[in-house]
């Protein structure tokens, strides 16, 4: 379908966006608020079947029914649907131990590492101002881990790790985009986290690694357990949410333009303080807040950035990218 233009389609993109970015914070609340008392593949399980109900019920439907399963690239889809996996259960186990605006805010570093991926893996150029601004981002993440003093915990670099991921998801969506639709992407996604969490159940559900001091290693290691009947909201909320922001992102991209609809998945920044505070009682520091300013500053320049090459691209050809 192609996308609409103008001013409507840029609306209804930013419209899509902001829903998306509402959908995955409270998706990252529900984790964190259920990281104390279950096994993260007992709860990423239980999210993803009810995630591919979802899927099935409504959005397949939408989407030319069952046709969505047909695909010439099922290897690149397993490979794509485990480095989602991957991150997402990296950046969860960082929620068990970190400030939720901390890992949030570690975790914007992708667009730094998709520009790096983009040099490295697909051939394309940087100018030194978009470098500077990638070390500004990696400088503001190293302010918020603080390496080599008494506050560094290794659970702050399970959300870089995530990143890093995701990046590599971005790029090899960037691959196939041509020729594979959200719908499919996104419902090779979900059986892909349907596998990978039973997989990761059958192995250490029996809670014979758990009892350890770390929230990290204790939310990936807990034995499975009965859900209590208060919990399954929370389950129901996040299933609904993982399946609704991913195709709400995906309607994004494709009614507007990216560098219009990209910033606005900055709003789960603030979005993270407030569920940190309100939910949590947690405040980020002073150098949390630096770390966090230019970490958002780095990415939105590079966002803007990318928005200006384009349109000098469009007037002039192409061009190296400043």
């Amino acid at each position: 379908m192609r996308a609409v233009s103008g001013t409507s389609g840029n609306l209804i993109g930013a419209l899509c966006a902001a829903v998306a970015v509402m959908c995955f914070s409270v998706n990252d609340v529900g984790i964190k608020f259920l990281s104390g008392d279950y096994a993260l593949h007992q709860v990423v399980l239980i999210r993803s079947l009810i995630g591919t109900a979802v899927f099935v019920a409504v959005i397949m439907p939408l989407s030319g029914g069952w046709r969505v399963m047909k695909t010439a690239r099922l290897g690149m889809h397993m490979i794509r649907g485990l480095c989602v996996v991957l991150a997402n259960m990296c950046f969860f186990l960082g929620l068990a131990a970190l400030p939720i605006a901390d890992a949030v805010a570690i975790f914007f570093i992708s667009p730094l590492v998709i520009t790096v991926f983009s040099v490295v893996f697909l051939g394309e150029h940087v100018g030194p101002r978009r470098w500077m601004a990638i070390f500004l981002g990696f400088a503001g993440v190293m302010v918020i881990v603080k390496p080599g003093t008494s506050a560094f915990q290794l659970a702050s670099l399970l959300p870089i790790v995530a990143a890093t991921l995701y990046a590599t998801l971005h790029t090899l969506t960037r691959k196939i985009g041509g020729t594979e639709s959200a719908a499919t992407m996104a419902f090779y996604i979900q059986i892909t986290f349907v596998a990978t969490s039973a997989a990761i159940g059958l192995v250490l559900g029996d809670g014979a690694l758990a009892g350890n001091a770390h929230p990290s290693l204790e939310f990936l290691t807990r034995a499975w357990g009965a859900v209590a009947p208060g919990d399954y909201a929370v389950l129901a909320a996040i299933g609904v949410t993982s399946v609704a922001g991913g195709y709400f992102i995906s309607q994004a991209y494709r009614m507007s333009e990216a560098a219009f609809v990209a910033p606005f998945e900055y709003v789960a920044m603030p979005m993270a303080v407030i569920w940190g505070v309100t939910v949590f009682g947690e405040w980020p520091d002073w150098t949390a807040w630096v770390g966090i300013a230019m970490i958002v500053g780095a990415g939105l320049f590079l966002l803007w950035r990318e928005a200006e090459v384009h349109e000098e691209v469009a007037a002039e050809g192409p061009k190296y990218r400043r």
